[in-house]
């Protein structure tokens, strides 16, 4: 009796798909937005129009009604980062003391540079995520493709996403046979050998997949251009959706200077 092996997904990360409002508008309209979002939030320098930028994507988060568990797997990377960043910059920063930990001080300076930080990069993590993150490989290239980006960096950007996921299900097959023949890693001679034999394997059999795989674009007339039948095209709705969100940007950019005018005033 043969036992069959399923295949495994082609990217570890599960897939995101947004509400149907977002999806509806097109890819252009959604790079541009991410674009213009991640240029102004970079740009504030008050603590409070940071955090508005951050309840702005939040709530974006909540209409978009991504699946927490995958936006989560997302975020996992930037926390660790953000994490050790908010633990030292309060020690690093010189200014007022906020509070002693043995021969350490943190000062109010450090805690609020970290907080600015956190602020703006999850805001613009969250904004990325659910306005490109929810876009399929294609769609995204091809929304480059129209908004002037050369048609050989954006073929290049999608074979490079699709050999990702290939390199990756090669690893995780392999690493299925090592599990199969009961492989358990140690700090040997024997282990470090299998480690190299795996990523030679690995490298081997990623060209091969890559080999095949442009043998069957040939083989459909591929001819240096990718195409959709279903291609976006601009509409009122989008226009609509470019002049609220170029609005919501404005108005960030003018509680950032308030507030900076306020502070500046208490201070006086």
């Amino acid at each position: 009796m043969t036992t069959t092996v399923p295949t495994p997904p082609a990217t570890p990360l599960p897939p995101l798909r947004g509400a149907d409002w977002l999806l509806a508008h097109d890819p252009r309209l959604r790079l541009l937005a991410a674009g213009l979002f991640a240029l102004v939030v970079v740009s504030l320098n008050q603590l409070s129009s940071s955090g508005a930028a951050l309840a702005l994507a939040l709530g974006l988060t909540v209409a978009a009604r991504l699946d927490a568990r995958a936006l989560a797997r997302r975020l996992l990377a930037l926390t660790g980062f953000l994490l050790i960043m908010l633990l030292t910059l309060p020690f690093t920063t010189p200014g007022t003391s906020w509070f002693t930990l043995g021969s350490l001080s943190a000062s109010t300076a450090g805690r609020d540079l970290a907080l600015l930080i956190l602020c703006k990069a999850t805001a613009v993590m969250l904004t990325l995520t659910i306005l490109v993150g929810t876009l399929d490989p294609l769609a995204f290239a091809q929304a480059l493709g129209r908004l002037g980006v050369p048609h050989r960096l954006t073929q290049l950007l999608l074979l490079t996403i699709r050999q990702i996921h290939l390199i990756d299900a090669e690893s995780i097959r392999l690493r299925q046979a090592l599990r199969a023949r009961a492989f358990v890693p140690r700090t040997d001679w024997q282990t470090w050998r299998t480690y190299g034999w795996l990523i030679g394997m690995l490298l081997v059999r990623s060209f091969a997949r890559a080999e095949r795989l442009l043998e069957a674009m040939r083989c459909r007339g591929f001819r240096g251009r990718f195409y959709r039948l279903d291609t976006p095209t601009w509409r009122t709705a989008d226009s609509l959706a470019a002049l609220g969100w170029l609005l919501l940007l404005g108005g960030l950019l003018w509680f950032d200077q308030h507030a900076d005018v306020q502070a500046l005033g208490a201070m006086l």
